[in-house]
């Protein structure tokens, strides 16, 4: 067990003021809500947004009211992607169908894509993995021709940009989440959005059912959400870390999926996003390219949610995270398998195979970029990494 400073993986500050507005937003829940709604709608240019409990709450509310508009079953997903995609699928009655990824950006294989999508196509969920952005445009307009709804899952994307454009604004919907570890965060927290009135109208009528937390409820998350912004910093971090109950660090299939509104608490805790969100922009770019030089890797200036690199073998990805765990480098090992290899869906499972998102299962792991990094830090990673000499960075050579 490390004791002493480490760095979380992931991380986004909530510092005394943001937890003063929380506390004040339990007080004034609807304006709160709907202020941020509309602070949303503006900074994003959508017409129509709607604030759940989480990311995950936000995608299989979509889904279900997608699906009570259509005999169509089938969700296409990306083959490599974060647990709670095939699990809201799975959760809205409907059956996930991977595809697979490239391991340069975790787009499609729009080959297999077009091949993939059918008559039983009900939409097609894409996804800005660790912030890095994918051609949402090229996969809407395959899916136009098809009458197929493109899903686009920003959880991981809030302030990207994809050729101009912001991300979770290019699909027929997006989603956003606010949970930890996001570039920005409520400890929690969701959103939809979209342009498209008929697509409103629908999540509108699944929306008008979904309750608000209870005040007991929005107050536990509060204290729970003080404790994160304490022990998140880097000289306490090792201390939850340390606690294997917590099982910070392992990527899950949820369960359950609990939907409700999004609280007048956490939309307080978002009061400030803007600026939170043009700082977080920032250090990412700024950390991520400092990086870069001192690897002699080349990747776009993207604001990272975590730095990709495939390492040259499983037993190397294996090497350098236990070289981290060590040191409180925070470095991460992404998603541990495919979606095609979840046990969860074995009843869906189809003919597709997915041999290009099981390689970056295997080879993957992740740099943290947050602001806590310090140049110390930095340098400390970029050795770690070098020593361990790995392969690519976002899937491209280092050579």
């Amino acid at each position: 067990m490390r004791i002493g400073r480490t760095l979380p993986p992931a991380a986004a500050p909530l510092g005394a003021v943001d937890l003063w507005e929380g506390l004040r937003g339990l007080a004034v829940s609807r304006h709160t809500t709907e202020r941020l709604s509309q602070e949303i709608a503006r900074h994003l240019g959508v017409r129509h947004v709607f604030l759940v409990s989480s990311g995950t709450a936000a995608l299989t509310l979509t889904l279900q009211a997608l699906a009570a508009g259509s005999r169509r079953t089938g969700v296409i997903v990306p083959g490599y992607t974060c647990f709670s995609v095939p699990a809201a699928v799975v959760h809205a009655g409907l059956t996930p169908i991977p595809c697979d990824v490239e391991p340069s950006t975790f787009d499609f294989d729009h080959a297999q894509l077009e091949r993939t999508i059918d008559d039983n196509t009900l939409c097609v969920v894409a996804h800005h993995l660790f912030g890095v952005p994918s051609d949402v445009a090229r996969t809407r307009a395959l899916c136009q021709r098809r009458g197929v709804v493109v899903i686009e899952d920003a959880a991981q994307g809030l302030g990207v940009m994809s050729k101009g454009v912001p991300a979770g604004t290019i699909g027929d919907i997006g989603i956003f989440s606010f949970g930890r570890g996001k570039s920005i965060t409520a400890g929690g927290g969701g959103a939809i959005v979209t342009n498209s009135d008929v697509q409103a109208d629908a999540i509108g009528r699944r929306y008008e059912g979904v309750a608000c937390p209870s005040r007991l409820d929005a107050i536990a998350h509060l204290v729970m959400v003080v404790a994160m912004a304490l022990f998140i910093r880097p000289p306490l971090y090792w201390l939850p870390a340390a606690l294997p109950w917590l099982r910070l660090g392992e990527t899950t299939f949820p369960t359950h999926v609990t939907i409700r509104r999004m609280s007048g608490m956490q939309a307080g805790l978002l009061r400030h996003w803007q600026r939170r969100l043009r700082e977080s922009t920032d250090a990412r770019v700024r950390t991520a390219m400092a990086i870069g030089n001192r690897l002699g890797m080349k990747w776009p200036a993207h604001p990272y949610l975590r730095l990709p690199i495939l390492a040259s073998s499983p037993a190397e990805k294996r090497a350098l995270l236990g070289r981290s765990r060590q040191l409180g480098l925070g470095l991460s090992g992404g998603y541990p398998v495919a979606v095609d290899q979840l046990p969860e869906l074995r009843q869906w499972s189809t003919s597709v195979t997915c041999p290009k998102a099981h390689r970056i299962a295997d080879h993957l792991l992740t740099i943290p970029v947050h602001h806590w990094l310090s140049a110390r830090d930095w340098r400390a990673i970029c050795e770690c990494v070098r020593a361990g000499r790995p392969a690519s960075a976002n899937g491209r050579s280092s050579s």
